[in-house]
């Protein structure tokens, strides 16, 4: 693990405490390694945790990284701070910048071009990827998944109609009756990284805009088609797993593609 690699001046019973404390507070095992990755950053660059070295991490954080990973760090240290009781050291997130528009969403016309060739191949395997990779052959069967997020909550996951019809389809005709629903080429469950390689690898095959061709991509399309097609932001926003509504009102913005485009038709004089 990438966290391993980082020389540190913390022991590791500590940082193994640390990811322990964690994991009571039920947090995706994603958001622990990266965490873990931060704290063990933090003491490859200095011996002592104090309000001074904080601050320096944070300036050598700022120069180096964009806002989004700044403020992740950032989030792992003021945990870290709290495991530690010492939260009057906590560090203050950055400002992001709001943009006004979404940025490299794939769009219908590439969505269903990339949908239609990867039918043709035969390839039926096209929620977050994170929870995808998690979806079993059984999800299909009953027709939803169930996930537990951070705070114990539980969120569930419909899968529409038409779909379950085909991936039943696709199983039966690989005499797949239990287990994981995406799987690698050795037949073991798909990760994260390999779903978006693939993605990757399919943009490339198919002449499509690598930018807009990644997972979250899809995540985005789907959120904004739901909302032309049924306006209810609050649904779409439990849909997505938000914990407020703030965060989905950002898919009622238009991709800069489509503000383009309709700047190109608009302005004629």
């Amino acid at each position: 693990m990438i966290v391993n690699c980082l020389t540190n001046n913390v022991s590791d019973m500590n940082i193994e405490n640390f990811g322990t404390y964690l994991r009571q507070g039920n947090m995706a095992e994603n958001t622990i390694a990266a965490y873990l990755y931060a704290v063990k950053e933090y003491y490859s660059r200095h011996k002592e945790l104090n309000k001074r070295n904080l601050l320096v991490y944070k300036t050598y954080l700022i120069e180096k990284f964009k806002p989004k990973t700044v403020n992740l760090r950032i989030q792992a240290m003021n945990k870290y701070l709290d495991y530690m009781n010492k939260s009057r050291l906590r560090l203050k997130s950055v400002k992001v910048q709001q943009r006004s528009y979404l940025e490299n969403v794939i769009s219908n016309a590439d969505y269903a071009f990339l949908k239609n060739k990867l039918k043709k191949e035969e390839n039926q395997e096209c929620a977050r990827v994170s929870e995808l990779i998690q979806m079993k052959v059984e999800h299909v069967q009953i027709g939803y998944f169930d996930i537990y997020t951070k705070g114990g909550k539980i969120r569930r996951i419909y899968i529409p109609k038409s779909l379950r019809k085909e991936a039943t389809e696709w199983l039966n005709s690989t005499n797949r009756t239990s287990g994981y629903l995406f799987l690698n080429r050795f037949g073991e469950r798909i990760t994260t990284r390999g779903i978006a390689q693939q993605l990757k690898n399919y943009a490339t095959k198919y002449g499509l805009n690598e930018k807009v061709v990644y997972p979250h991509s899809f995540r985005h399309r789907f959120a904004k088609n739901f909302l032309e097609k049924f306006n209810d932001i609050s649904l779409l926003a439990d849909l997505m797993g938000h914990e407020s509504i703030e965060t989905t009102r950002i898919y009622l913005r238009r991709s800069s593609a489509e503000q383009q485009e309709i700047v190109d038709k608009i302005i004629t004089w």
